[in-house]
């Protein structure tokens, strides 16, 4: 996006694939329009790829903070890209930090940056200023959305507001860099917590003989009220990460992220026995053990993602538990993830799936989903995690 701005862009990313995939001009992750925008960047010289970052003017870090074992945020990413661009830092650069952080990191990775610079303090703009995009929509959602930058003086602020609104046509709010961590912390937690609130309602549902696609239909038409769908837990890079970074920083007052977390992360056990209840009377009745279709495993529709995906666990769970008996669906994938190669599990058409499949799961609302694929002549059992047929 910056490189069609007009800027000259060194992309740098330690996986040597990912660099030569940008500059052959191919994008390597599927996002709309994305192949088009770096073909023509690189074509035209705006854009290259290395593996180590070069002497610039900005310097955007956006790498993975994932979890450690025990639900605390791993920053190693984050330092070893402050630590490889320090050497490079001269007076006047502006540093950008977008990878979800608790709150403090942009402050501790200045002092990290003084520790092995101590001829900078005071000589360089420092920022937090978090991204907002929706996978499948990143590239109008980088333009079109609000921002929040909080730089760690307001002369960082100023500064990298004027960067930002280069290219953002959303407004750009200022704050101070702790607000700004915090706030995208807080974004990703309520959706966590209201999603939790739908998924704890299916259960209810279920247990009450209860439509709950209708029912949050009907509640939806108060003027105020707007429950979100219910799936098979949570996933991706952020709801389903971001609320333990507050719950670390603060474990003694988060009594309500944390059970947000817990229903979130239960809900994907519930699905799995559901669908094992349905393979129980299916081998009740026919003496044997269904065909089962899973439809969808990225972590949610239409896109490629299958990062903390429940729809990937679930499968894996199945693929444990009923050997050569699963078939799989994912119109947006190529190859199965690694996670699921060595499983006994076919990849294929939602067609053959509909001839093939006793049971048929619903796990991930891809649009090629929208018909359900019920083979007319064949006895299937349907299960709608999504609610995708059931409110047809």
């Amino acid at each position: 996006m910056l490189a069609s701005r007009g800027y000259q862009v060194i992309g740098v990313d330690t996986n040597q694939a990912v660099v030569d995939s940008a500059n052959a001009g191919n994008a390597h992750i599927a996002e709309t329009d994305l192949d088009i925008l770096v073909r023509a960047a690189v074509a035209t010289g705006s854009l290259v790829a290395r593996t180590k970052p070069e002497p610039a003017d900005v310097y955007i870090v956006a790498v993975p903070t994932p979890l450690n074992a025990d639900k605390s945020p791993d920053l190693t990413a984050v330092e070893a890209a402050f630590d490889s661009i320090a050497p490079h830092l001269k007076q006047g650069d502006l540093v950008i930090l977008e990878s979800t952080c608790p709150v403090g990191t942009t402050d501790a990775m200045v002092e990290r940056l003084n520790s092995q610079r101590p001829d900078l303090p005071r000589k360089i703009h420092v920022a937090y200023c978090p991204e907002r995009v929706l996978p499948g929509q990143i590239l109008k959602e980088l333009v079109e959305n609000d921002r929040v930058v909080g730089g760690i003086t307001p002369a960082c602020t100023q500064k990298v507001l004027d960067f930002y609104q280069s290219f953002v046509k959303g407004e750009c709010f200022p704050t101070d860099s702790k607000t700004a961590e915090l706030c995208k912390l807080t974004e990703n937690s309520f959706r966590d917590v209201n999603i939790a609130f739908a998924n704890e309602l299916s259960i209810i549902c279920d247990q009450q003989g209860i439509d709950v696609w209708q029912l949050i239909k009907l509640a939806n038409r108060h003027p105020r009220v707007n429950v979100l769908q219910p799936g098979c837990g949570v996933g991706g890079h952020c709801i389903a990460i971001d609320p333990w970074f507050i719950v670390n920083q603060a474990p003694e007052s988060t009594q309500l992220l944390q059970a947000a977390r817990a229903v979130n992360d239960s809900k994907t056990q519930w699905v799995l026995q559901k669908i094992h209840n349905a393979v129980a009377d299916y081998q009740k009745t026919l003496g044997a053990l269904p065909k089962i279709a899973c439809l969808g495993i990225t972590f949610k529709a239409n896109i490629d993602d299958v990062r903390e995906s429940p729809a990937l666990e679930i499968v894996a769970n199945l693929a444990e538990k009923y050997s050569n008996q699963i078939l799989v669906v994912e119109p947006n994938l190529k190859l199965l993830p690694t996670t699921l190669q060595n499983k006994p599990i076919q990849h294929v058409s939602l067609d053959q799936a509909s001839h093939k499949a006793d049971l048929l799961v619903l796990l991930v609302d891809h649009k090629e989903f929208k018909n359900p694929p019920i083979n007319s002549h064949k006895k299937q059992t349907v299960l709608d995690f999504k609610g995708l047929w059931s409110t047809q």
